[in-house]
């Protein structure tokens, strides 16, 4: 196998000093992550610093560290490791031949980035890379690119940002043949004066765009016009994406079945027709701009549709799950990793396609809204009662305004914390039931999904 990174590249990219001469398979930042093989990187950050489980890194495998301090065991040491794994992403981009794609939106980054990654995998398997989890950030981008493969062919980045100016920095560092928003919705709206504001920061994806690059913006998006003129100053080439068809990637309305919706998609060179395993009208959205993106870097699109027809969701962004309750089994629709107005609104259509005895909405509340956030709560009453829901659980003192605005129209309660809403969910779940879990991260809904399917 060759290595990811030998002793004297790490030094090279990062201006350190070998101890001895290693081969790195992986690169992790959590000790707790790190396996045989891999190289562990001290960060020093607020809460602790990574010097202080070199030692838990070695007796886990790792055949290397990264530090800025003396260590014993193999190193690499330099005058300052988050720099340093900087330059480690930095030097990984510039050896690749492969074909960069950036991804970023408001909304269904993570699952399109995810699904992009199985298109191209599919046309090329074993040969695509794409940062995991949701790494997107000053710390996982860099790590993402240090990850990637000699070999690879596609590599696909996901960039997150809830302040203006970060998207420039991380997309400079990606520096993408391709860059995709998939939406822009308020979120982070606490920093941020307006929604065009977002979408300006949105925007700064394009301005690391390689020679030659391709924007891909959604057409249906309210700051089309601003995302374009954003785009214009770095990119050769603009592709919008949407339901209209005055949009260069466009699709027919879809006819649902058994095992998904069956869509015909018209690209600016090519027509193809594929099942979508993934429900939503979101997720129409999320492949026509992957399949903008596998055809702007040239990658096989009939593969990319057998991809979409496979596609399964990921845990706490769209995975379904069967439940047992004592009656019986019901359905659980795990959305519980983030939440805004906007993904609310789409994820609460997806409760209200589904066919069961009972429509349970089980909703943390949102954060980061800004000065609007009671309003943005409160205007989720008209989805849920649109969807049909039978029953919503709310969960968070931010769920005031929407518990006040759900009275005499929607049965619910509101309960303070991810754990009171569990045991209130166990005695309200029955069989045949439809249930969707959606709340922002730090509510803790994941722990609720975890407990419901019998995780824990």
């Amino acid at each position: 196998m060759n290595a990811l990174w030998t002793s004297q590249e790490i030094a090279a990219a990062c201006g350190g000093a070998a101890s001895a001469d290693f081969d790195s398979q992986g690169i992790a930042f959590d000790s707790r992550e790190v396996g045989q093989g891999d190289l562990f990187v001290a960060l020093k950050g607020e809460a602790t610093d990574g010097h202080r489980f070199v030692s838990q890194a070695f007796s886990q495998g790792a055949s290397g560290v990264l530090v800025s301090q003396p260590v014993e065991g193999p190193h690499v040491r330099v005058a300052d490791t988050t720099d340093a794994l900087n330059a480690l992403g930095a030097g990984s981009r510039a050896r690749t031949a492969a074909k960069v794609i950036g991804v970023t939106g408001s909304v269904g980054k993570t699952s399109a980035k995810e699904a992009l990654f199985e298109a191209l995998n599919r046309a090329a398997p074993g040969r695509a890379h794409r940062s995991l989890k949701s790494y997107n950030n000053h710390v996982g981008v860099p790590l993402s690119l240090a990850r990637m493969p000699r070999d690879t062919e596609y590599g696909v980045f996901e960039m997150g940002m809830n302040h203006a100016g970060e998207l420039a920095a991380l997309t400079r560092l990606v520096r993408p043949h391709v860059a995709i928003v998939t939406a822009v919705a308020l979120a982070h709206g606490a920093f941020f004066k307006d929604e065009s504001a977002i979408a300006d920061a949105k925007g700064e994806i394009f301005q690391g765009l390689e020679p030659g690059g391709t924007a891909i913006i959604p057409y249906d998006s309210p700051h089309r016009d601003r995302l374009i003129a954003a785009a214009k100053p770095y990119a050769a080439e603009i592709v919008t994406f949407g339901r209209s068809a005055e949009a260069d990637v466009w699709a027919r309305e879809g006819v649902k079945g058994d095992k998904g919706t069956l869509i015909n998609a018209r690209l600016r060179a090519a027509e193809l027709t594929f099942t979508l395993s993934q429900p939503g009208e979101h997720w129409i959205s999320n492949a026509l701009a992957i399949l903008a993106a596998v055809e702007a870097v040239g990658a096989d699109l009939p593969a990319a549709g057998l991809a979409l027809a496979e596609l399964a969701g990921l845990a706490g962004r769209g995975r379904r799950l069967p439940i047992q309750t004592q009656a019986g089994e019901a359905l659980l629709i795990d959305e519980a990793y983030n939440a805004n107005p906007a993904s609310m609104r789409a994820t609460l259509a997806v409760l209200g396609a589904e066919k069961a005895d009972r429509r349970i909405a089980i909703l943390g509340s949102m954060k980061e809204l800004g000065p609007a956030e009671a309003e943005h709560h409160a205007g989720l009453a008209a989805p849920i009662e649109a969807a049909g829901v039978d029953f919503a659980l709310l969960v968070g003192s931010e769920m005031a305004p929407l518990a006040e605005a759900l009275e005499g129209r929607v049965a619910f309660a509101h309960v303070a914390d991810a754990a009171a809403a569990t045991a209130e969910a166990r005695a309200l779940i029955g069989a045949g039931d439809a249930v969707l879990v959606k709340g922002s991260n730090s509510v803790g809904l994941a722990r609720l999904v975890d407990a419901l399917a019998g995780v824990n």
